[in-house]
């Protein structure tokens, strides 16, 4: 267990979790929707802060992340819980637990997890597969060592964390990517018992504060295929920063809707149309075998900056982070 850093005390031993939007109000024994952080004796503490579940050396468009240092390899690492419950959730077995017996995972130190990101060759750590917020302390104290080791710091995230979160991690927090999983309050506390606007203030901040940020939409047909609801994302993300890159994922059954249809690409191949006659820069597809919405293009010249098959990445016209064609500078972490 870890004291808890973003909590108040209530009095009669009560307290109140700043960490995330949900602000859980704890007596005595409680533990918060997460199911990892617990009021022991009217002090918060985190129960998964040395219980790392998942880690591996990933390429850093596996995160998504297509315009922060191509081609490298990002250390990634989470423990269990999430404080949402996604019914479409792809590694549910990691992010939803039933109580706090159910946290499993190796005691690893942040001094062991740097360590181990440079025997990878990783150029940065990514604090992924559960909903990184909930290992906040982890997070933020293997944060800071990473940038004493020149190593950068990345996110994936639902974008639910408080703004006392936010500004904590900020001055070591180099990328996100933030799911923005529909533009519908009804759908988000249907599907991920949650609301959407502290995750449109989440992304409005990190942009504030200078925090490289990507999103991902996973598009789930009949459940937020609706045409106006997406061109109200796409209007969102042009009223932030036209060159935000959008990734736009096609649904597979898992979890509690493995009932439910694998979405049609042409579904997702409308919606990046659509992005892209709105002015959105840069547009990509999700869990689809195609070229064309995998590359990077300059939006001046059109030329192929970044060539993408799988995981395989190759900078091709792409000369300290403009197009070797014709001079354009391509928003990103390049170096």
């Amino acid at each position: 267990m870890k004291q808890a850093l973003l909590f108040k005390k209530l009095g009669g031993k009560k307290v109140q979790c700043n960490l995330c939007a949900f602000n859980c109000i704890l007596n005595e024994g409680d533990i918060g929707v997460c199911k990892v952080r617990k009021n022991i004796q009217g002090e918060l503490y985190s129960l998964n802060y040395d219980k790392i579940a998942a880690f591996n050396a990933d390429p850093i468009e596996k995160k998504p992340l297509y315009h922060f240092l191509p081609s490298s390899t990002s250390f990634s690492i989470a423990t269990m819980g999430c404080n949402f419950k996604c019914q479409f959730c792809q590694n549910y077995t990691l992010s939803q637990i039933q109580d706090e017996n159910s946290i499993m995972g190796e005691n690893i130190s942040p001094e062991d997890i740097v360590k181990t990101a440079l025997k990878t060759g990783s150029k940065s750590i990514a604090y992924t597969y559960s909903e990184p917020t909930i290992f906040f302390e982890l997070m933020y104290e293997t944060a800071k060592l990473a940038k004493e080791n020149n190593l950068k710091n990345v996110m994936v995230t639902n974008g639910y964390m408080s703004k006392e979160a936010l500004e904590m991690i900020s001055p070591y927090l180099d990328g996100a990517n933030v799911d923005l999983k529909a533009f519908s309050d009804i759908f988000y506390k249907k599907y991920c018992k949650a609301s959407l606007e502290p995750v449109l203030e989440t992304i409005k901040r990190m942009k504030d504060n200078g925090i490289w940020v990507e999103l991902t939409t996973l598009v789930i047909e009949d459940l937020n295929t609706d045409e106006e609801e997406m061109k109200k994302i796409i209007s969102f993300i042009l009223n932030l920063d036209k060159n935000i890159p959008w990734h736009v994922s096609r649904f597979f059954p898992v979890y509690k809707l493995n009932n439910f249809p694998i979405t049609d690409t042409k579904t997702i191949f409308n919606f990046l149309e659509t992005g892209k006659k709105m002015g959105l820069n840069y547009l990509y597809g999700g869990n689809i075998s195609t070229d064309d919405w995998n590359n990077t293009y300059c939006p001046n010249c059109k030329s192929i900056l970044i060539e993408r098959n799988g995981y395989h990445t190759k900078i091709k016209n792409l000369s300290n982070g403009k197009c070797s064609s014709c001079g354009y500078v391509i928003a990103g972490i390049w170096k």
